[in-house]
């Protein structure tokens, strides 16, 4: 059986303006190949030393983040090379929408944590999606090769009561526990479509860290959980807060219900978002140090920035 080892960096090429696929679990999508710092050197690597450089960062390295990191790309999500320089590559991410480029988000990404390589077609054309925060990729032993992060796609290749098998960017695959995943065909999505099961994804979050431009199940933005939470239901947001605020209706203060976006703006432009959970409570990413939570509106210093409440889903 064939492992998830690391592919060739060179085998097949990647060429401008062709897809790629992100081979490692989670790709930091840097602002340009001069942002990283010696300490950010594990979340360059193949395999991505994920957990290791998160816990390596201090606070003040953490905030260093903004202005570096834009966003995160999962294992075999696809984007499109824009440019190749010495070691890296310019992607868009088209999942990802932004006012930047309409034809994704645009960052940048180390050459060897891509392939162009996209993963089998199985004939089922049925897809697992990780709905746990993180999950081990295994051998059909048990032998642990990567962590995948909530939110990943992966096609299904075969599956038993306990584990299914998934097609990894490379040509490779891989095993996943059947209860870290939600089986469900491409075209569907992955969880139920109801502003309540989006309110219940979102718990399982809590706890997980802050992380600038985090978009997976080791660190979150705040619209980094808006975006992912809605995907894995089905609803592709833009990337960012202020453009999400501008997604579905408005809503007046009165009439919220769980599930909806609530904004809170600053200088005209919207700087944070949450997920209104009922109660006169949102469930947020807030800042470096503090992790995913629920907490009282009426508590929060920012809550006079209140500025919208939109509805996603009907």
């Amino acid at each position: 059986m064939a492992t998830a080892s690391p592919a060739p960096e060179t085998t097949p090429q990647l060429r401008v303006g062709k897809a790629a696929y992100v081979a490692v679990t989670v790709a930091t999508g840097w602002h340009a190949p001069t942002s990283p710092r010696a300490v950010d050197a594990p979340a360059l690597a193949n395999p991505v030393l994920i957990r290791a450089w998160l816990a390596g960062l201090s606070v003040d390295e953490q905030k260093g983040l903004i202005g570096r990191v834009d966003t995160q790309v999962l294992l075999g999500d696809r984007v499109l090379v824009t440019e190749l320089t010495t070691g890296w590559a310019r992607v868009v991410v088209p999942d990802q929408g932004t006012p930047l480029d309409p034809r994704g988000y645009p960052v940048w990404i180390p050459r060897r944590q891509l392939t162009a390589a996209a993963p089998a077609a199985p004939s089922t054309a049925q897809v697992a999606t990780v709905i746990v925060p993180t999950a081990w990729l295994a051998t059909q032993q048990g032998t642990h090769i990567a962590e995948a992060g909530f939110g990943t796609r992966l096609p299904l290749l075969a599956r038993t009561e306990t584990l299914v098998r998934v097609a990894l960017p490379g040509g490779r695959t891989a095993w996943l526990p059947a209860a870290s995943v939600s089986v469900r065909p491409r075209d569907e999505p992955a969880l139920d479509q109801t502003a309540s099961s989006v309110v219940a994804t979102a718990r399982t979050l809590l706890g997980l860290r802050y992380m600038w431009g985090g978009t997976s199940g080791f660190g979150l933005d705040c619209s980094g959980i808006v975006y992912l939470v809605y995907l894995v239901h089905g609803v592709t947001l833009p990337r960012d807060a202020d453009p999400q605020s501008r997604v579905g209706a408005s809503v007046s203060a009165s009439s919220r219900r769980p599930g909806d976006l609530v904004f809170f703006a600053r200088a005209g432009e919207m700087h944070h978002v949450a997920i209104w959970v009922g109660e006169g409570l949102i469930l947020e990413a807030p800042q470096v140090g503090s992790p995913v939570r629920i907490v009282a509106l009426s508590g929060l210093p920012y809550r006079s920035e209140l500025s919208a409440t939109r509805r996603v889903l009907r």
